[in-house]
């Protein structure tokens, strides 16, 4: 009989806290999802994106990350591993001022996840567009594996996670 891996688990822990938030609680709406196998590396991603009820510019995305040596250490049992997964959280936006709104991006993501998560904001732009828009993707990485120990942490990082996704929000 097939056994879930820890990152299934924690998989279904995010999707499950994500969903009822959209579907019971109407606070934010899911709009893409992603469970990705690379056959080349072995490796496993999914991503679950939404954005908040009523939100103008912001999208959210929380993403788990696996590889062949996690997964392998985890089915082999392989003595002194804590099988577990990567997470990194994203946030997507436009932004007209850089200097003024990434760093205001940089000082709400600092305050509320502290120094261990340190935000990196990669911009782009359309060559020739004249509005002067730059798309951000601010990402958030875990320094360490997330295992099944961290699943009762869940609920609480979704709520920073929407805390964040709000003052973002709010800097547009």
């Amino acid at each position: 009989m097939f056994h879930p891996t820890v990152f299934d688990n924690i998989k279904i822990a995010f999707e499950n806290q994500i969903y009822d938030y959209d579907n019971l609680d109407g606070i934010l709406t899911v709009t893409d999802r992603a469970d990705l196998l690379n056959l080349a590396l072995m490796s496993r991603e999914f991503s679950l994106s939404f954005r908040l009820a009523g939100s103008r510019n912001v999208t959210s995305q929380v993403v788990l990350l696996s590889s062949v040596k996690e997964l392998s250490d985890e089915i082999l049992e392989t003595p002194g591993s804590d099988p577990g997964c990567g997470l990194v959280l994203r946030f997507y936006m436009e932004i007209r001022n850089v200097d003024v709104q990434c760093a205001a991006a940089q000082r709400i993501l600092s305050s509320i996840w502290g120094p261990d998560v340190q935000p990196v904001q990669s911009l782009t732009y359309r060559y020739g567009q004249e509005d002067g828009t730059c798309n951000n993707c601010i990402e958030l990485k875990f320094n360490r594996q997330i295992t099944e120990e961290q699943m009762e942490d869940i609920p609480h990082l979704l709520e920073f996670l929407v805390q964040s996704a709000e003052e973002l929000e709010d800097i547009y």
